[in-house]
């Protein structure tokens, strides 16, 4: 009878391991960041993203990732987003992404004085949808008054398969 239990119970708690590791909504496709040099973001460093897609049936939403520390100076962060779809030419899209707000500060995950950022946006009618298979490059360029930027520790794109 106890043998009998203890196999119930393994294989419902198999069960529920399955179905949670299942019921996610979202696959990471890709996901790359990379230091800034100095911790100061330079308008001429433009760091460079290259992943493939081979599924274009599948819906992707892209990411912009950034890490900064507390003396970051702004509430946002202006970027150009350079991509290009497989053969297709170059496209730039300017992306105006909201770090803080005066009522609640800091809108990220943070550990001490560093505080890192996934956010998702919005696609711009030229974007590429990916629905053709191959390599898609992004670049990203900050386009802020200051220049260096300081206070950017890395900076990064991602794509999730919804």
């Amino acid at each position: 009878m106890k043998k009998n239990r203890n196999i119930l119970v393994w294989f419902a708690a198999t069960c529920c391991l399955v179905f949670l590791l299942h019921s996610c909504n979202s696959i990471d496709l890709y996901e790359k960041s990379v230091s800034i040099p100095g911790h100061s973001w330079e308008n001429k460093y433009k760091p460079s993203f290259t992943f493939t897609i081979k599924d274009t049936t599948a819906i992707y939403q892209p990411y912009f990732i950034i890490r900064h520390n507390d003396k970051y100076s702004f509430n946002n962060i202006y970027v150009n987003l350079y991509y290009q779809s497989p053969g297709q030419p170059e496209k730039k899209m300017i992306l105006d992404l909201t770090l803080a707000n005066d009522e609640n500060g800091w809108r990220a995950s943070g550990m001490d004085d560093i505080y890192e950022y996934r956010i998702a946006f919005l696609l711009d009618p030229s974007f590429p949808d990916f629905k053709k298979s191959g390599d898609y490059t992004f670049r990203l360029e900050q386009i802020m008054r200051e220049n260096p930027l300081k206070n950017v520790l890395n900076v990064g794109l991602r794509i999730e398969k919804k």
